[in-house]
């Protein structure tokens, strides 16, 4: 089963000694948080994505949406719905038409693009019990600010 996320925010992670390192953005799903570490170049394209801030040229995330929807494709949603050495795996299931006929299409992508993508379309972003189950933490755990 796939729950909903949501994306509760972005912050930087810190190691038990207070020193500060990589990016991560948090989603809540199941009543659970799952954090996710990510580049900082990721964390500027989903912090502008969530404060709705355009940037002044179009982002590698926006080029791919404006350039999906002018070749007559559509997302649906993404999903990060496995892991493999600690690595999350995600997809984000589109579509496109040809020929007036609907095709399903799965593109693999890693977490932190599905996402920023997700935010720019306002899709839904589903995450597998197998996923919670395995990196699920408590939303306590996590200070955003």
């Amino acid at each position: 089963m796939a729950h909903e996320a949501t994306v509760h925010g972005l912050g930087i992670s810190v190691d038990d000694g207070g020193e500060e390192g990589a990016p991560v953005v948090v989603l809540h799903a199941r009543g659970e948080a799952l954090p996710i570490f990510i580049s900082a170049d990721q964390a500027k394209s989903i912090s502008h994505a969530l404060e709705d801030r355009p940037f002044k040229r179009p982002l590698t995330h926006d080029l791919f949406v404006e350039m999906l929807t002018e070749f007559g494709g559509a997302i649906d949603r993404v999903r990060i719905d496995d892991l493999s050495e600690h690595t999350f795996l995600a997809k984000i299931d589109a579509e496109r038409y040809a020929g007036g006929e609907r095709e399903s299409v799965v593109i693999d992508a890693r977490p932190s693009d599905a996402i920023a993508i997700a935010l720019r379309v306002d899709c839904p972003v589903l995450i597998s019990d197998a996923v919670l189950d395995e990196a699920g933490q408590p939303p306590e755990a996590f200070e955003i600010e």
